[in-house]
């Protein structure tokens, strides 16, 4: 089966269609969003399949951006078998050797979420995600599905660092990473290690690429991802690569 075949039809499914909205990434647009029914669980084939049309999950929903006159949103992943670290990440790499990983479950720890909520007031304080909640956090982080899981990052004994992914069939799909924020953290580069970590752990599952989520040229917080090369992005049904 092909990484670029949905392996489960999706006709079947019904999806919903919010009304529009001040978007997200780019203040001067209106988004719509498509969802897949919320009775509808998002369960491992359908998810497989959803995933290489452009869907992301956030807590029990898959979803895409569909903007009427927009497509500034570009799913994007990165093929890790031909991936080649560039100078600074072998350079954010050599710098935390010291750093440990441990790869657990997505269920709701408390020091998990003290790590979030001081993350969004140091680092988003101006997002849609700002004031962090206890109740946010599980609706956003936690999933009692079996492809769901946490990747811990650790400095000795002290929890510096989570990133939320799921693991598909075709790859594995980072969901969200947060981490430690003060200036001796802020030197290691925590979320450019957090994607050199699932680019790892995708290679010893033999799992041919790592999901990005979405890609836009116009936005600054968006553009690391076309730091890692070589990347493709979805055009239609259909991944080429990305060329910036």
């Amino acid at each position: 089966m092909s990484s670029n075949t949905p392996r489960q039809p999706v006709q079947d499914l019904r999806f919903f269609l919010t009304v529009p909205h001040t978007c997200s990434y780019l203040p001067s647009k209106e988004a719509t969003t498509l969802f897949l029914d919320p009775l509808e669980s998002p369960v491992t084939g359908v998810y497989d399949s959803l995933s290489l049309l452009g869907f992301r999950r956030s807590g029990r929903h898959l979803y895409r951006p569909h903007c009427e006159n927009c497509n500034a949103c570009q799913s994007v992943r990165i093929p890790v078998e031909q991936f080649a670290a560039s100078r600074s990440q072998r350079k954010v790499w050599r710098r935390n050797t010291d750093i440990t990983t441990r790869v657990v479950p997505a269920r709701y720890e408390a020091r998990h979420y003290e790590l979030y909520a001081n993350y969004i007031r140091k680092r988003h304080a101006d997002g849609d995600m700002y004031p962090p909640s206890s109740e946010q956090y599980r609706t956003f982080l936690t999933l009692e599905e079996p492809y769901a899981y946490l990747l811990e990052m650790y400095l000795g004994e002290e929890l510096v660092g989570v990133s939320a992914f799921d693991q598909l069939e075709h790859g594995l799909s980072a969901i969200y990473t947060f981490f430690g924020v003060d200036d001796e953290l802020d030197r290691r580069s925590l979320g450019t290690l957090a994607i050199l970590k699932l680019i790892e752990l995708s290679h010893k599952k033999a799992l041919p690429h790592l999901y990005l989520g979405y890609w836009i040229a116009e936005c600054r917080k968006m553009r690391y991802k076309q730091d890692f090369s070589p990347i493709e992005r979805l055009d239609g049904r259909h991944w080429r690569p990305l060329i910036c």
